[in-house]
């Protein structure tokens, strides 16, 4: 009888124990044993869920949690919670933990290692950034935290720091508590992710919302009242009250313990794997989550992405190798969508600078349509971008912000940048019409065609 091995698990959130679950189902305890270390309170929650939980969209913290750590145990996994790794022994195969509560060391060996450390907020170093008032939301006691705040404070006014996914979401938040709302971005636009003329549509969107949206203004700290708490935030020129205040900066690799470890990171500071997922140089160590780099499949580069989606995909797949079978992650296209009140903001594939930053030549097409056909009730504008290849017409990238109906478009040119397609093959595509659903031409379509036509302009 084989002797039964040891894998082990840092990290008990999506990608690791998706992990854990799927090596579990290829091998039971007999066969492999498997011990995960969690240092938060939580396991196999939303992260994503958070802004909709703290707006009341979401009722209860407890529908955001996929699994428990009884669920987990009960399938012969040894999930121990509160418990931080803080060194990786790479060549004596095994990890230094410390029980939060405790303070207890010990060292827990491994005949394979699954990383999977998520991603940490960014948090600039201002001036008081650490003041009670300021909070970060990336886990579900970051969540509660904040709301506790929003019950207890008496000033209404609150200001969001980035205009990214989380920095609007939360936007939306507490506006619905009932709150003055005042996004301060260092980017040209809101929303990064988009080129600034469709940023531009959402500045406008947010304004028509009520969100103040100052743009182009980097925080230079923030002021706090004799009580300590959180006052008002400061840039170059002005000074912006405030009550509470929200990091929506985004995320950077939590790869600290791997850094220290001397496992190969990329420019982004996520750590490398190869198809299989497996760190590159190490075959019994592999990684997934927001922790890893991946490739593009439209640039060719390697990108951080930090999306639920990928960290499940990763983890089913590390379970997989890890339990004696097979399988393989190719790579994304960076398809996102989001939603601040009415309004849908969604892309995959390249920006403009994107693509001038891997040396390709294009040419973009911009269009307005609606969500149904024009005559049907509740008919919503939307506006679609899309890039091409300037030669081959092969299709780079797609943006749209509309309302109800526009986002999850997106998933269209999600499919075609996967496959490859052109914009002129695009424009051949059976999707489903019905005038409830979309117009004869679904806006997607009617943006391929002009870009088609720019592709032919270009070349003559």
């Amino acid at each position: 009888m084989a002797a039964t091995e040891r894998l082990v698990i840092i990290g008990g959130d999506a990608a690791g124990m998706s992990a854990a679950s799927q090596a579990r189902r290829m091998k039971g305890p007999d066969e492999l044993e498997i011990v995960a270390f969690e240092r938060g309170h939580f396991s196999s929650f939303s992260a994503c869920g958070i802004p909709y939980w703290v707006s009341g969209d979401v009722g209860e913290r407890d529908e955001l949690i996929a699994r428990t750590p009884e669920e987990h145990r009960r399938r012969a996994i040894d999930l121990r919670m509160r418990t931080e790794v803080t060194e990786i022994d790479v060549t004596g195969a095994r990890v230094r933990t410390r029980d939060v509560g405790t303070g207890a060391d010990s060292w827990t060996g491994y005949d394979k290692l699954v990383i999977a450390t998520g991603a940490r907020p960014i948090r600039p170093a201002l001036p008081s950034i650490d003041a009670p008032g300021v909070h970060g939301v990336q886990t579900l006691d970051d969540g509660q935290a904040l709301l506790d705040t929003l019950a207890r404070t008496e000033g209404r006014r609150a200001l969001v720091i980035g205009a990214g996914y989380i920095g609007v979401e939360m936007a939306e938040a507490l506006l619905k508590h009932g709150y003055e709302v005042t996004i301060v971005n260092r980017s040209e636009q809101p929303m990064a992710t988009l080129d600034p003329d469709m940023g531009r549509l959402v500045h406008e969107a947010l304004s028509g919302m009520g969100i103040t949206t100052v743009s182009g203004t980097p925080v230079t700290g923030i002021r706090t009242g004799d009580d300590g708490r959180v006052r008002a935030v400061t840039t170059d020129d002005a000074e912006y009250p405030a009550d509470v205040v929200v990091l929506g900066i985004g995320v950077e690799p939590e790869t600290t313990l791997a850094r220290a470890a001397g496992l190969p990171l990329g420019r982004h500071g996520g750590l490398l794997t190869d198809l299989a997922m497996r760190v590159r140089g190490h075959d019994n160590i592999w990684a997934g989550g927001d922790c890893v780099e991946v490739l593009d499949l439209v640039s060719g580069r390697e990108r951080h992405i930090a999306l639920g989606t990928h960290a499940n995909k990763h983890g089913q797949i590390i379970g997989a190798n890890a339990g004696g079978g097979y399988g393989t992650f190719p790579g994304v296209v960076g398809t996102a969508v989001s939603k601040v009140c009415e309004l849908e903001i969604a892309r995959t594939g390249l920006r403009e600078k994107d693509a001038r930053a891997v040396g390709l030549r294009y040419v973009t097409a911009t269009i307005e349509s609606t969500s149904r056909a024009g005559y049907f009730p509740g008919a919503a504008p939307m506006t679609v971008k899309m890039l091409a290849e300037r030669r081959t017409g092969r299709l780079l990238g797609v943006q749209i912000v509309g309302r109800e109906g526009a986002g999850k478009r997106v998933d269209i040119a999600a499919v075609a940048l996967t496959a490859g397609m052109t914009v002129e093959q695009m424009t051949a595509l059976d999707l489903g019409y019905a005038p409830p659903f979309s117009p004869v031409w679904d806006p997607v379509l009617v943006a391929a065609r002009k870009a088609t036509a720019a592709v032919r302009k270009a070349g003559m």
